[in-house]
């Protein structure tokens, strides 16, 4: 097996992974990486209905296509004379009320997928219609640092989410800090895997791998057990007290991504006390971890992204839900965001596609913007030409 086809398979198990990278960087250059930009990606996933998250309060459309699910002008959280957050969303009120809120409207791509599993694919790579092999985020790791290094990238999941797969990097992937193990050929009971070189190519390359995930774990079970906060993340926080405890410790890392699980944004049936209480969810434990981060002095350095793989359909259906649709919005927050509407909206009068709203923002331009305006890495070499960041972000 070669080498990379094996750094690829992964080093977890379900509900708990680490994939650890094989060589560590000097102390030297790890304080160097101090104070610069972090990226932190949240995934709602399953679809999150977009329409009844930032309401259009004032267009007779949205009211005559969704008569009873639609959300009342009263009880909407008020952004500005049009708009309003579904009650749920008091986390990110707040954030809009501070200044570091970005909504862009109208977010998707040419001949939208309705499919989980492919339109994951696709919001995961970056590559819509494409095959790429790799995630954006780990093609943006790649440009980052080039040369293979420990925790350039962590997922904090039960398993490696696509997004994150690296040509040079191999992502940390942990769920509970406490309980890291080791995943089918990385036994436990091998303690030949930490013997020293032995020329064997295959044999050595697992023992780094051994070597770096125990160095791995050790780091990030430190940073939990030393991390403590009186902030309050809401009730279901996403794992984001995890990266902030990473954060507070010293951790390299610059690109973390976590998510909602299992579809939890699938909302085709009784959509709006559900889709409310998911919402309330995310919106606090982001509220929540930028207010953390004031706390531990690192706000200036984080931004947050939040995507969905789509929206929903523009009609309610039979079951006051909503169903698989197309364009969507999506959110950057932090200090270093101004705050605003980007993008333009989407018509909900001339739909497309089985009701759908025809999307006015390629996706890839927001993840431009992260890339290229906070991270400072050239988008192009990224995804391709042509998708130009948007002024979310502060100077």
């Amino acid at each position: 097996m070669k080498r990379r086809t094996l750094l690829k398979g992964g080093a977890g198990v379900a509900g708990l992974v680490t994939l650890p990278v094989l060589a560590g960087r000097s102390a030297a250059a790890a304080a160097s990486n101090r104070g610069a930009p972090i990226l932190v990606v949240v995934e709602l996933s399953g679809g999150n209905d977009g329409l009844n998250s930032v309401v259009p309060h004032t267009n007779d459309a949205y009211y005559r296509l969704r008569p009873t699910i639609g959300i009342r002008q009263p009880d909407l959280l008020p952004l500005n004379d049009d708009y309003g957050l579904n009650p749920g969303m008091l986390g990110f009120k707040r954030l809009w009320d501070e200044g570091h809120l970005a909504i862009v409207e109208g977010c998707g791509y040419a001949r939208p997928s309705y499919s989980h599993f492919t339109a994951m694919a696709y919001w995961h790579t970056g590559v819509p219609h494409g095959g790429s092999e790799y995630g954006w985020l780990g093609r943006v790791a790649d440009q980052m640092a080039p040369v293979r290094r420990d925790d350039m990238l962590i997922n904090v999941a039960g398993s490696q989410s696509l997004a994150v797969k690296s040509a040079v990097h191999t992502p940390t992937v942990f769920d509970d800090p406490e309980r890291f193990q080791r995943h089918r050929w990385m036994l436990r009971d091998r303690p030949e895997m930490v013997a020293a070189e032995t020329g064997n190519d295959t044999r050595d390359f697992l023992t780094a791998v051994n070597a770096s995930a125990q160095v791995s774990a050790h780091r990030i079970q430190t940073a939990w057990r030393s991390y403590r906060s009186p902030v309050d993340y809401g009730i279901a926080p996403m794992d984001l007290p995890k990266v902030a405890a990473c954060i507070d410790a010293g951790l390299d890392t610059q690109l973390y991504h976590v998510a909602f699980r299992n579809n939890a944004f699938d909302t085709h049936v009784q959509q709006p006390a559900l889709h409310q209480r998911l919402l309330s969810y995310a919106c606090d434990g982001i509220h929540g971890f930028l207010q953390d981060l004031e706390r531990l002095g690192q706000a200036d350095r984080v931004v947050v992204l939040v995507y969905s793989e789509f929206g929903r359909r523009v009609p309610e259906n039979a079951n006051l839900g909503t169903d698989h649709g197309s364009a969507n919005v999506m959110f950057m927050a932090g200090a270093p965001v101004r705050g605003g509407f980007y993008g333009e909206t989407p018509s909900l009068t001339e739909l497309v596609d089985g009701d759908n709203l025809a999307h006015t923002t390629d996706f890839r331009r927001v993840y431009a913007t992260a890339v290229q305006d906070w991270l400072g890495i050239d988008a192009a070499l990224v995804f391709g030409a042509g998708y130009a960041p948007l002024p979310i972000l502060t100077g």
